[in-house]
């Protein structure tokens, strides 16, 4: 097999996010995000995708992020494996509601900040640099219910609160941030994203581009305080990437195609990256009737703050044209397009692509000329525990494999990549169906779909392959 040089410095590590594995639900005076009102199961990804969601807590439905993995809890534990693992970065999200638990307070709760200083403190002990996304999937409720989510500007103003206490206590400990995770992903979940349902689907252009405007110019101002509070630290907007391939090469799929990654792939990162709205936009407006509200200053802060690094996930590529057959759909890519013949797909019905890595990290590059870090990219399956215990997870290893050496191939064509940070380092909630049989992890935890379980910790045979490949900096796949 052929062996690949990485950068002196790589950034090896694991992802995760607040809201999937804390738990701790109400505990440490914090308050309602939008992910403790979310059921577990099949039923989510409806409800992320259906008209009318009301964003409450209903009787007799099962909520497992309310518990997650324990990670409030069981922190110490967690990151005694990260550190076994070898990691020089864990990739974390902080939960906005445990620092202003309505989002609407004046002072921060302590006990929320205390938490993550205990967290990062734990992390430090053992060499491990956080990389924190400020939002991840976590927006409080009483924002949704009082202001509309995103669609309101004031919120702006509440989250500008949030990023200055954070920046304010953690500037000493913290070297990497990111603002919004996978903020392109609100064109598909803006109940996520954005902070809102889609009631008529003829209305959700113009609030979903407005909501926009206002994340642009919260990410705009994140980036700004970042830089006048603690300018050695690095500062990067996250993306969901997905490269979209033409089912065929007639023309006209092929121009769909385009359109279709300009909008979902391009949009939000040419506005943080490039700090302006690109000329392709424009004419997406004018063809929807969107006409956004744009105060004076907004622009100029957002072309004077653009990020420093793209972090972005890779699960999928995706396959287009512009008439599809219902048997030709994917079932499974959660962002649509047809079944490519030439791929296969994991359990959960996600195509597998280690060559759209490699073309994604090229197509990123080429266009914008920053670092990139890939701070998720994983394989959610169905592990099973063997009567001895151990966890036999070669098809994880053999994805993982696969895509880090489109890493590497991707680093000879002159990308320069930071990092890498699988995602679900440890098994932790699905965020589109709730499931904690879609494992990830070199960790395995004790927990079902139901809630049972142990919460106890196994480490899986991908466990030893990736402590190998950090301690190798990759050489060793």
């Amino acid at each position: 097999m052929k062996t690949y040089q990485f950068p002196k410095g790589f950034l090896w590590g694991g992802a995760t996010a607040a809201n999937q594995m804390e738990g701790g639900f109400k505990e440490g005076n914090k308050g309602l995000n939008i992910a403790d009102v979310l059921p577990g199961g099949k039923e989510r990804l409806n409800i992320l995708q259906t008209p009318g969601f009301k964003f409450e807590i209903e009787d007799g439905k099962f909520y497992p992020n309310h518990e997650g993995i324990d990670f409030y809890h069981k922190y110490k534990e967690d990151i005694a494996l990260f550190a076994e693992l070898g990691f020089k970065v864990f990739r974390m999200s902080i939960a906005w509601t445990r620092i202003f638990p309505e989002g609407t307070e004046l002072e921060p709760n302590e006990e929320g900040l205390a938490f993550y200083d205990r967290v990062f403190d734990e992390l430090h002990r053992y060499g491990i640099e956080p990389v924190v996304t400020i939002s991840h999937y976590e927006m409080p409720v009483n924002l949704v219910r009082e202001f509309g989510g995103w669609r309101s500007r004031e919120v702006v103003h509440f989250f500008e609160r949030y990023v200055q206490a954070i920046l304010h206590r953690y500037k000493t400990k913290v070297k990497y941030w990111m603002t919004f995770n996978e903020i392109n992903s609100g064109l598909e979940f803006p109940i996520m994203g954005l902070g809102f349902a889609i009631h008529e689907e003829a209305d959700k252009y113009q609030p979903t581009f407005q909501a926009y405007h206002h994340q642009f110019l919260a990410s705009s101002m994140a980036v700004k305080l970042c830089r006048e509070l603690i300018p050695e630290a690095k500062i990067g907007c996250m993306i969901l990437y997905a490269p979209v391939y033409s089912y065929d090469s007639n023309p006209d799929n092929v121009l769909y195609a385009l359109k279709e990654a300009q909008l979902f792939n391009y949009f939000c990162s040419d506005v943080q990256v490039r700090g302006e709205y690109p000329s392709y936009i424009k004419r997406y407006f004018k063809e929807h009737n969107i006409q956004l509200d744009i105060h004076e200053g907004d622009l100029q802060l957002i072309k004077e703050n653009t990020v420093d690094y793209i972090g972005f996930s890779y699960y999928m590529s995706r396959t287009e044209k512009i008439e599809k057959k219902p048997e030709e759909m994917g079932q499974g890519n959660i962002l649509g397009g047809v079944v490519n013949p030439f791929l296969q797909a994991s359990d959960w019905g996600w195509s597998i692509d280690p060559v759209g890595l490699r073309i994604s990290l090229n197509e990123l590059y080429d266009r914008y000329r920053v670092p990139l870090f890939i701070v998720e990219n994983g394989l959610g399956a169905k592990d099973k525990v063997e009567e001895d215990g151990t966890i036999n997870d070669e098809y994880r290893i053999d994805y993982l494999r696969n895509h880090i050496t489109a890493m590497g191939e991707a680093i000879e064509d002159g990308v320069e990549l930071m990092g890498y940070t699988p995602w679900g380092c440890i098994d932790l909630v699905s965020m589109s169906t709730g499931e904690m049989s879609k494992r990830y992890g070199f960790i395995y935890v004790d927990r079902h779909d139901d809630g049972s379980g142990t919460l106890q910790r196994k480490k899986k045979k991908s466990f030893v392959w990736y402590k190998e490949v950090i301690e190798s900096n990759g050489r060793n796949l």
